[in-house]
Formats: structure tokens, C-alpha cells, sequence
């Protein structure tokens, strides 16, 4: 769990950073920031709103041969070791960007590279980095009043309600290639900012194997369970699977396919399903493991439970026991008018 309520701003460096394909330049500064209550506000705000505003899906930094080789690990590390050397290091991260900007679309910006402390982290308090890109610039006007006359001024400047590309690199597991977190509000150049800059892939830790073996049911249910029954059994699948989630605190996957797949001929089908798909999802030789409580709660809250049907009827199946379907809700057909039809059982209506 994270929490940057109450991180501070330790020492701050700013650079500009071009794209190197078409010339620009790189300008480095030598001297950290100086920032005043208001601006250590705003900048606070600024880098740490869209982390808490986002799910905590960790990266970690990976080179194909060394984390030794790995360019920024060693530049984080040296900086974690003795945060005094981070003024140097900022001008190295801030090369390594600009060597990365080498795409026609990569826009220049402000490179903020910065040391944080009091975060944190899965109860513990941690220091982290903060590397952030402003690429996109927003018009505003400025009012000068001089001899009783006032001055409209248009200017342009950076948007601090939206970060355009962030990452948070924190001193926590260092050995697997330390736990970060990025963002970036600008996808026409993802790849640029996670592999070739940072370098780094998901961090495969409980909230990594909860969310992809929820998405997996998912798309089980809706690629298997839909066709071979109804939406009313795959979204009972689906609530099934959330509530088997809801209630461990380990996933176990045969007292899953116990609990949860009714229908005895669709166990063959899950197997199958896993076994051909689990490269997808990156479940291949996952059986068992530690359930992830907030991972659980993001996708339950992202879960349809509704039936559309094609008459402008829906049916919302909000109940967290998935067997009052079974006993409230029937599916059935009319002979006469030669269509289905579902029959809700109920005591009174809840007003709203």
C-alpha cells in the first residue's frame, strides 16, 4: 500500500531536453532548484497526484544480461547510496533521455529529476526518485495593471493539473531491480518512455498474478462460458470468481475450479483455455499464490454485472452472493410470442 500524503522534497534538478533526431540540444543545469512554501506546494501536488490517483501496478528495472548493464540501475543506486551525488546523476538521466528522444514524434520538454523521503510503502518509510518529463505547453494570459490601464499578456507554460510523463523509483527491492511506478498521459510514444528509456517490465508480485488471473477469467467467461450457456452464467461466473478472490488470502487453482465452475463440462474447457492462452496473461505456471486485497477491489468495481438485452431492458445483478440469480432470477421460453424471457422473484422495491 502507498501512501505520499506526507513525502517531502528534498532537492530538486531541472533540465531541458530535446530531440535528438532533429537536432535540439540538451541543457543541463548545475545548480538544483530553489523552491519556496508555494512552489514546494504546487510541485508536491504535481508529481505525486497521479500516483495516488492510479492502480499500484509495479515495474521493476530488467536487462537481458546484468542489472549491471542496466543504464539508469546503477545511476538510481549510486543516488540512494549517498543522495548528495544526485545533482550528477540527473545530468546522466538526463542524457540517457535525450540519447532515447531519437523518434520525429518525441516532443522536447523539462526533465524534473527528484529525491523524495517520508513515502510510505507497504507500512514501511522509503525514499524514492522521481524522474518527470513536461512535454505539452498550454496557452494563458497574464493582466499587468500600469497608469490605470490594464495589459493582456498571452503566454504558454506547463499544466500542473496533469503530468505528462512520471516515474517514482523506490529505494525497495533493489536486488530484483527496485519497485516503480510510471505514468504517462501521452501514449502516441509509450515505448520510447517505458522500454527504452526506463527499461523496465511488470513487477510480477501478488497484485501482478491477481490482476492477470482475474483478467484471464475474464476473457474465459466471455469467450468460453457466454457461448456454451448465457450472459446470465457468465456473469454469475464472473461474480463467483471475484467473491472465491474476495474471501482468500491465497489462491489455490483446484479449490477454485471446485468452487467456482458449476457446470463439470466446462472444467476440461478452463483447463484448455488455460493452456492455450496463459502466455497471454503470463499465468503459464501459475497454480498458487498470494491474493492482492486492492487488486481484487479495482476489478471488482470495474466488473459488469448487467445484462443488455435487445429489447432496451438491462439487468443489473448487484448482489454480492452470486447463488440469488439461482434462486431469484429464471430464464425462460415463450411459444407464443416466440422469444426468451427472464423471471426476477422479489419481496418489495428499494426505493432509490
Amino acid at each position: 500500500m502507498l501512501n505520499l500524503y506526507n513525502l517531502h522534497i528534498e532537492e530538486i534538478y531541472l533540465h531541458q531536453v530535446g530531440n535528438v533526431s532533429k537536432n535540439e540540444t540538451l541543457l543541463l543545469s548545475e545548480n538544483p532548484q530553489e523552491l519556496n512554501d508555494e512552489s514546494n506546494a504546487l510541485l508536491k501536488q504535481y508529481f505525486s497526484k497521479p500516483f495516488m490517483q492510479k492502480e499500484e501496478n509495479y515495474f521493476h528495472f530488467e536487462h537481458e544480461t546484468d542489472l549491471d548493464f542496466h543504464p539508469l540501475h546503477e545511476l538510481i543506486t549510486t543516488v540512494f547510496d549517498n543522495p548528495s551525488a544526485l545533482g550528477e546523476a540527473s545530468k546522466k538521466i538526463a542524457k540517457h533521455l535525450y540519447d532515447s528522444s531519437n523518434h520525429q514524434h518525441i516532443k522536447s520538454g523539462e526533465l524534473f529529476v527528484v529525491y523524495f523521503t517520508n513515502i510510505q510503502l507497504d507500512n514501511e518509510k522509503v525514499d524514492a526518485i522521481g524522474v518527470f518529463k513536461s512535454e505539452l505547453k498550454n496557452p494563458f494570459l497574464k493582466f499587468n495593471a500600469q497608469d490605470n490601464q490594464f495589459q493582456m499578456l498571452l503566454d504558454e507554460g506547463v499544466d500542473l493539473n496533469k503530468l505528462d510523463k512520471g516515474a517514482l523509483i523506490f529505494n525497495s527491492e533493489k536486488e530484483a531491480g527496485y519497485r516503480i511506478l510510471s505514468v504517462d498521459s501521452n501514449r502516441y510514444d509509450t515505448k520510447y518512455w517505458l522500454e527504452d528509456f526506463l527499461a523496465i517490465t511488470p513487477f510480477e508480485d501478488a497484485i501482478f498474478q491477481t490482476k492477470k488471473y482475474l483478467k484471464f477469467c475474464q476473457d474465459f467467461a466471455k469467450d468460453v462460458v457466454l457461448p456454451a450457456e448465457d450472459k446470465k452464467e457468465e456473469v454469475l461466473f464472473m461474480n463467483r470468481s471475484m467473491n472465491f478472490f474476495a474471501k482468500n488470502d491465497n489462491f489455490e487453482e483446484s479449490n477454485f475450479i471446485n468452487e467456482v465452475i458449476e457446470n463439470p463440462d466446462l472444467i476440461p474447457e478452463f483447463k484448455h483455455y488455460k493452456e492455450s492462452q496463459a502466455p497471454k496473461y503470463k499465468i503459464e505456471d501459475l497454480t498458487e499464490f498470494p491474493i492482492a486485497n486492492n487488486a481484487v477491489t479495482a476489478a471488482r468495481k470495474k466488473s459488469k454485472n448487467v445484462i443488455a438485452l435487445d429489447t432496451n431492458v438491462q439487468l443489473k445483478l448487484d448482489f454480492i452472493n452470486p447463488e440469488s440469480a439461482d434462486k431469484f432470477l429464471e430464464k425462460g421460453w415463450d411459444e407464443e410470442r416466440q422469444m426468451y424471457y427472464y423471471l426476477v422473484y422479489f419481496n418489495k422495491e428499494i426505493k432509490g
